[in-house]
């Protein structure tokens, strides 16, 4: 996002006057009692905006020290989280009503149907739908299920090893994937996401917001 983050983290970049983050709050399910937002850089403009509470839920921080990818985010903040716990990236839109047929599964990734999915990291299913690998950036355009960073977790998440995935980062996904070997893993579907880590997917969130809030 070069010059837009100088002053805000990405989750707050403005669509239609309001932070992206703050769509983010308004779209959880109802079944979301309290919020927990893993912080890092320009944290305390996060902290100072939204409180310690935003639509009647609580919002509790972690502060992660060390930038040590997504599975490094998560496990800071495992003595504080429930039994079980939706986990969504901050950067991205969701629409509740996938994200509310995600909770009630016992374990779930939401995936995104697409032409370009191999573009991102990409779910492989077995016939009952549920997650068989996880595969980053295959390049290779016969995979149609992007992996949109939204998963429905529970504590036993923590009973894993952090799967490793650079000399300095560990991934989420690649750490979840290790459970499939004692529990089912759901994949959820949707034709509607948007990940927002460039200006022109931020421009493209100002013209599509509309199919998130009409929820609201």
């Amino acid at each position: 996002m070069n010059h837009l983050t100088h002053a805000f983290p990405k989750p707050m970049l403005s669509i239609l006057g309001k932070p992206k983050l703050e769509y983010t709050l308004r779209l959880l399910p109802k079944c979301v009692d309290e919020v927990v937002i893993v912080v890092g850089y320009l944290g305390e403009v996060i902290r100072t905006y939204f409180g310690n509470s935003f639509c009647a839920m609580p919002i509790r921080y972690v502060q992660q020290g060390e930038l040590n990818g997504t599975a490094g985010a998560l496990f800071s903040a495992k003595d504080i989280l429930k039994e079980k716990f939706l986990v969504i990236m901050g950067d991205d839109l969701y629409r509740r009503e996938d994200l509310d047929r995600m909770t009630k599964k016992d374990l779930a990734v939401l995936a995104c149907e697409m032409e370009n999915a191999d573009a991102y990291g990409v779910l492989k299913i077995d016939g009952q739908g549920n997650l068989l690998e996880i595969l980053e950036r295959p390049h290779d355009p016969k995979y149609t299920l992007a992996n949109t960073g939204a998963y429905l977790l529970k504590k036993e998440y923590f009973s894993y090893p952090m799967f490793r995935v650079s000399e300095r980062e560990f991934g989420l996904p690649q750490t979840l994937i290790q459970m499939k070997k004692d529990f089912s893993i759901a994949v959820e579907k949707t034709k509607t996401w948007l990940p927002i880590g460039t200006p022109e997917a931020l421009k493209e969130a100002q013209e599509k917001i509309h199919l998130f809030i009409s929820e609201t």
